[in-house]
């Protein structure tokens, strides 16, 4: 397996991927979107997408976005999406993009990696508490729906 970031070479795959992403969260299926959404996170370096293939077949991905800490007045990265074919999962995929992550927030220097799944995505949770990642406990998670 190979992991590596997705260029706008990698949009059919990538998109493939985060369209089954979607689908997991209970979204319709919509691939055109999906290739809309992620070719302008590409084109306009507003994320850092990790891609793992096994031979020709897209495999996994994550999407990173950049942050800023105003505490440590630090940049920070925000792990918003990981994503595994189901056919693949149980192979060490899902821990390659933990560890891609995590080397490439080292790298640019960041304060920290964060990441947040669902309450009943238990699997999801046991693979990032073996990778590290520790359950905030300090803090409140707020959000603000602004959809219609």
């Amino acid at each position: 397996m190979k992991i590596y970031q997705a260029t706008i070479e990698d949009l059919e795959g990538v998109s493939n991927l985060f369209n089954m992403y979607r689908m997991f969260y209970q979204q319709e299926s919509d691939l055109e979107g999906a290739k809309t959404y992620i070719k302008e996170r590409i084109e306009g370096k507003e994320s850092v997408i990790f891609i793992v293939k096994d031979e020709q077949n897209y495999v996994g991905f994550t999407q990173l976005y950049p942050t800023f800490s105003s505490i440590s007045m630090k940049s920070a990265w925000i792990l918003n999406d990981l994503y595994v074919d189901s056919k693949a999962r149980k192979h060490g995929v899902g821990e390659m993009l933990l560890q891609k992550a995590k080397e490439y927030a080292i790298e640019t220097g960041a304060k920290s990696l964060s990441l947040s799944t669902a309450p009943d995505n238990y699997s999801a949770q046991r693979l990032y508490e073996k990778s590290g990642y520790e359950r905030d406990t300090q803090f409140f998670h707020y959000e603000l729906d602004l959809a219609e």
